[in-house]
């Protein structure tokens, strides 16, 4: 037995997907009604990544959506900017230059979004990204070695790259649609906290299975579990395919049940999204907003 084996029998792995939809819709019969309302719209909205991950960005496009966001609270002067602008390595500079608002510059690194590369690649790309002026790196495990079994050298990749993100924070995403089952995306939570992440994420958004509710319960699960043995806070980012409002308020209602208020901020949850902040406008002002 793998010292990796001894770790998943501290938490309570054995979850069937009747289980966590029961919970789910429990807590979402019970709690949904209560957040979805405009105070919630506008705290979703400050805990937004907006994202552009598109083999076509171009400079220009970047620059334009940065300037969106730079301009934001002269348009907007009593709603909360987003939470972080997310990009690919080669275009964080670009943020980075053109940026005047206090938020964070986060890039995909190590191999987005496959993650099927050399170690050596990853850490050269995640330190290349932290010196170009990200803020915050987002990795994919590597899924196949995950799904053969091979935890020891996922959870030292995890651990490699985490030293090479130095000041900035790492967000490991886990590709639960990948999984294949509420157990293994339980484990590769716990792995992947266990490495030192300090979010751990859904998804890349780049499959067809991208951020379910299934997959928020069971990694908020595992956060709570992490925190309750360890006493360490690690934050949560649903990402890929949350794209309308009420997407957005039924991840932070399980959220707000499974992990608590400490979490309900934008140091401890992000949202990874392009289409859901104008959504999110557009349900507070109650009319079709297209701003960024």
């Amino acid at each position: 037995m793998s010292k990796f084996d001894d770790l998943f029998k501290q938490y309570n792995c054995n979850i069937t997907d009747e289980s966590v939809k029961q919970d789910i819709d429990k807590i979402l019969a019970n709690h949904y009604a209560e957040n979805d309302n405009v105070e919630v719209y506008k705290q979703c909205l400050s805990q937004i990544d907006l994202t552009s991950l598109n083999g076509t960005d171009t400079h220009a496009e970047i620059i334009a959506m940065v300037e969106k966001v730079n301009g934001f609270k002269a348009v907007y002067p009593k709603l909360p900017n987003v939470a972080a602008i997310c990009v690919y390595p080669a275009l964080v500079s670009v943020v980075k230059e053109h940026l005047t608002e206090n938020i964070g510059i986060a890039s995909v690194a190590a191999g987005f979004p496959a993650s099927q590369t050399f170690i050596e690649v990853k850490i050269a790309e995640v330190a290349m990204a932290v010196l170009e002026g990200a803020t915050e790196i987002d990795v994919v495990i590597s899924i196949g070695k995950f799904l053969e079994g091979n935890y020891e050298e996922v959870h030292e990749e995890i651990t490699e790259i985490k030293s090479s993100c130095r000041d900035s924070h790492l967000k490991v995403i886990l590709e639960t649609g990948a999984l294949k089952s509420p157990s293994n995306i339980k484990k590769a939570s716990i792995l992947a906290m266990n490495a030192g992440a300090d979010f751990i994420k859904t998804s890349t958004g780049k499959i067809p299975v991208a951020a379910t509710v299934e997959a928020t319960y069971v990694m908020c699960q595992a956060i709570k579990e992490w925190h309750q043995k360890t006493g360490v806070k690690v934050s949560y980012k649903p990402a890929g395919g949350i794209s309308t409002t009420e997407d957005a308020i039924k991840h932070y209602t399980i959220v707000k049940e499974v992990l608590g208020k400490d979490w309900l901020n934008n140091a401890m949850f992000r949202f990874g999204a392009s289409r859901l902040a104008n959504n999110l406008l557009s349900s507070i002002e109650e009319k079709e907003v297209k701003y960024f």
